[in-house]
């Protein structure tokens, strides 16, 4: 059996600053058609800025739709055909004041590949250097430097759950490991 489906209508039902919310109508394999809600997003990047020390700068800020303050890596959203890694630069610029002298592509992930077009580049920053953080005007956040090994164990446990960060933390001391 062929897994494909087939679009079938496309009608969109919200359009917002940075995501537009379709309602598609698509057939099925087997022939039937269904209803599939699809939130198109233009995508994101998340660093790991690993400095000489072992150390990795993270920020913490309010994550409104949990209602509470996540630590993560610097991160920010794609304008939309914008290279992502230039936009890797400029995130890690804005949220960490940090420019590397390398920049290793780990790859995408589908953050939620059930309903979302979002894709998101994960990179490694290293030989870094520090100039002054200049975070966007509506962008609220504080900054840390933490071991390594630390952030891992705090993926491992759980006390870090978001995925941008897990997937990357895991890539990055998988990548170290070989």
């Amino acid at each position: 059996m062929e897994l494909y489906e087939k679009t079938v209508s496309s009608e969109i039902k919200f359009q917002g600053r940075i995501v537009t919310v379709r309602l598609d109508k698509a057939q099925l394999p087997n022939g039937r058609v269904t209803t599939r809600e699809v939130v198109e997003h233009p995508g994101g990047v998340a660093i790991l800025p690993l400095y000489d020390d072992d150390t990795v700068a993270v920020v913490r800020q309010f994550r409104y739709p949990f209602q509470k303050v996540v630590t993560e890596l610097p991160a920010g959203k794609l304008e939309y055909g914008e290279d992502h890694r230039l936009a890797a630069l400029r995130e890690l610029g804005e949220e960490v004041g940090a420019v590397p002298d390398e920049l290793i592509y780990l790859g995408e992930l589908y953050t939620s590949p059930g309903f979302s077009t979002e894709v998101l580049h994960m990179y490694l920053a290293r030989g870094l250097h520090q100039e002054a953080a200049h975070p966007d005007e509506d962008e609220f956040l504080e900054g840390e430097r933490i071991p390594f090994q630390t952030l891992v164990e705090q993926v491992m446990s759980g006390e870090i759950a978001d995925g941008k960060t897990v997937a990357t933390v895991l890539k990055v001391k998988t990548l170290l490991a070989r």
